[in-house]
């Protein structure tokens, strides 16, 4: 069946797709001036003897719109019921009333189908540059057709729900901590540190309550015997629930580790519904291989296998723009090259600020580090004079770093075409790995374990075994290999994710998570607004 109005397909399926404000003043329109009357249409949510079953499981599916991080009140769910209500009284035959109502709940479902499998807000307005997915608007229809079919299933089930793995979890993560809210271990706070700082064997007086929030975190079994001592699996809780914070993981109970242990449910929950707005934004979700890099998680997933199927294939620790100087841009990507003992040529921004004032203090830097001067022919120096440091200054040549140890980019370099020149690369600095927070790079992203993801990411080439991929490596002279068929790569931002099957709640290095949090808040607020237009106009009235 279909699901637009007879004659006016673009104003509820196509202009909702490009510009969901715009149809929402059209319906208003349309509603004032009462010109739908005189124009057929089929409805949708009732029949001749009043609302029908699909009408009850809209509504029913919009009230329960909290469960995915999403509020029942953008969708106008109680008015609504309202006005169903009214129709009820009145009568529905040959009903005006009627028709606009029928409307009214099928632009609320589709606004909710349009907010839980796209988003609720455009990513590009914080600068993310996000390839919008080809299939949404048939995602969007084929569910709206289901719900309003005559052979929809009962409301409870979740077929139109999204069926990735990781929403799944992350969905679960926020019923979770949506019941800890209100827990009476929540109520009062945790005992103060003796000297500010608690160490494994020390006295303290808050060993149970510490328990408790430990064990409603599942970081400790229920019921766990404490004494008058942090000691013993009480320790090991402690260093379980700094694991998941993005902390180091050594069981001494700091200021750190403090300050995350009195965050109530309320926010980690505010966490997880602005998790769950992300990754309704990412490209590529059904891409069966497919790499995505969370930045304040400092960790690179590469995916071999659609996301409703499970686990990554391969995972590893990542460094990434530094969060007050060089933050790394989020966008996606398609990754084409490889390329082994590569050159670096440093980005003017870095001669400018770094290299350049380096060479003028210290000439022989050049030498030691590898660097020569390219000239805009192509000519090769490694001889240095001021004139051509003057060169460099006005962009007339550029700096780069030949192939070897002390190279800024390690051995390999995986590159994806992007306006922001931001690739992988291995790193001459393996030791930052080590670190929990690795902000440390211009922007680029230097990955942990290079042998394994080019394995990966050249899978599909049975020549490149590990050890023609290392002799690439070590073989000091640059080589670059197209692949042959692009792959994904996803550059994401989540500070709640779900690894292993337990909730990690990272630091928000980059201060996203408020600006997502004030534009939800305002466009939750618009839709107010627009609803109390609607009443106004009449949807709600009463005979």
């Amino acid at each position: 069946m279909t699901v637009t109005h007879p004659g006016r397909p673009a104003l509820f399926a196509g202009c909702w797709r490009a510009c969901p404000r715009l149809v929402i003043g059209l319906f208003m329109a349309s509603v004032a001036t009462a010109s739908w009357a005189a124009m057929p249409e089929r409805l949708l949510w009732f029949a001749q003897t009043g609302p029908t079953p699909a009408s009850e499981r809209a509504l029913h599916i919009l009230s329960q719109a909290s469960a995915d991080g999403l509020a029942a009140s953008d969708y106008t769910v109680e008015d609504l019921r309202a006005a169903i209500a009214n129709s009820m009284r009145s009568g529905v035959q040959n009903d005006e009333r009627v028709a606009r109502l029928d409307r009214a709940i099928g632009t609320a479902i589709r606004r909710y189908l349009s907010d839980l499998h796209g988003g609720r807000v455009d990513p590009r307005q914080f600068a993310i540059r996000y390839s919008r997915s080809a299939e949404l608007d048939q995602v969007i229809d084929r569910h709206l057709e289901e719900l309003a079919g005559e052979g929809a299933t009962d409301a409870r089930t979740s077929r139109h729900l999204p069926s990735a793995l990781p929403y799944r979890e992350l969905r679960q993560a926020l019923a979770d901590y949506r019941g800890l809210i209100g827990n009476e271990a929540f109520r009062q706070a945790l005992p103060p540190l003796p000297g500010g700082r608690l160490r494994p064997g020390q006295p303290y007086s808050g060993t149970a309550l510490l328990a408790r929030r430990l064990a409603l975190f599942a970081d400790l079994p229920e019921n766990t015997a404490t004494t008058a001592r942090y000691e013993g699996k009480l320790v090991d809780g402690v260093k379980s629930f700094q694991a998941r914070h993005g902390l180091y993981p050594d069981g001494v109970l700091g200021k750190e580790t403090w300050v995350q242990l009195e965050v109530r449910p309320e926010a980690r929950l505010r966490q997880i519904e602005l998790a769950l707005e992300r990754w309704r934004w990412l490209p590529y979700r059904e891409a069966q291989r497919r790499i995505v890099v969370n930045v304040p998680e400092f960790m690179l997933d590469a995916y071999a296998a659609a996301a409703d199927s499970g686990k990554p294939a391969l995972s590893m620790r990542v460094i990434v723009g530094n969060a007050r100087k060089t933050r790394t841009p989020l966008f996606s990507g398609e990754m084409r090259f490889v390329e082994f003992s590569p050159y670096w040529n440093v980005p003017p921004s870095i001669a400018q600020s770094e290299t350049l004032p380096r060479l003028r203090r210290d000439p022989g830097y050049l030498a030691r580090q590898g660097f020569e001067l390219v000239t805009s022919e192509g000519k090769v120096l490694t001889a240095l004079s001021e004139g051509d440091l003057e060169a460099v200054a006005r962009g007339q040549m550029r700096i780069r770093q030949r192939p070897g140890a002390s190279n800024a980019l390690g051995d390999i370099k995986f590159v994806f075409p992007n306006p922001d020149n931001i690739y992988l690369h291995h790193t001459a600095t393996r030791q930052l790995f080590k670190r929990e927070r690795r902000d440390f790079s211009h922007g680029c992203i230097r990955v942990e374990a290079p042998v394994e993801l080019a394995k990966f990411v050249l899978a599909g080439d049975a020549e490149w075994t590990r050890e023609r991929i290392v002799q690439a490596m070590r073989r000091g002279k640059s080589m670059t290999v197209r692949l042959g068929e692009t792959l994904p790569v996803i550059i994401s931002y989540s500070t709640a994710v779900v690894r292993d099957g337990r909730v990690h709640f990272l630091p928000d290095i980059y201060g996203y998570d408020a600006m997502l949090g004030e534009a939800l808040q305002r466009r939750s607020a618009a839709l107010q607004g627009e609803a109390a237009r609607l009443r106004k106009l009449g949807i709600e009235s009463s005979n």
